[in-house]
């Protein structure tokens, strides 16, 4: 019974672990979250080009290169998928 309840608050703690891809707790020091701060800064557009770069540095030599090559393919995603959003939020203004 011990060794039960041991489990399941090891599994509870597991599950409030930091995300490492949609939301790394370095990234959310303040109360505006890094990517949004950029956004902010540098406008829809030329973000776009700023999330091309992550998507190049996380699937070129980085990809492997620290040993977590499926983390590294997840951040990549994360910033395509961000990049494609602020794609469609600018269409037509800014190409």
């Amino acid at each position: 019974m011990v060794t039960q309840l041991r489990h399941m608050e090891y599994m509870k703690m597991k599950a409030k672990e930091e995300d490492m891809i949609n939301s790394p707790p370095h990234y959310n020091i303040g109360k505006i979250e890094t990517i949004d701060y950029i956004v902010d800064a540098l406008g829809d557009w030329e973000a776009v080009s700023y999330c091309q770069g992550n998507v190049i540095k996380y699937t070129g030599a980085r990809l492997f290169a620290k040993h977590n090559p499926v983390e590294n393919a997840e951040k990549a995603q994360w910033y395509l998928n961000k990049m494609i959003e602020l794609m469609k939020k600018t269409k037509g203004k800014n190409w």
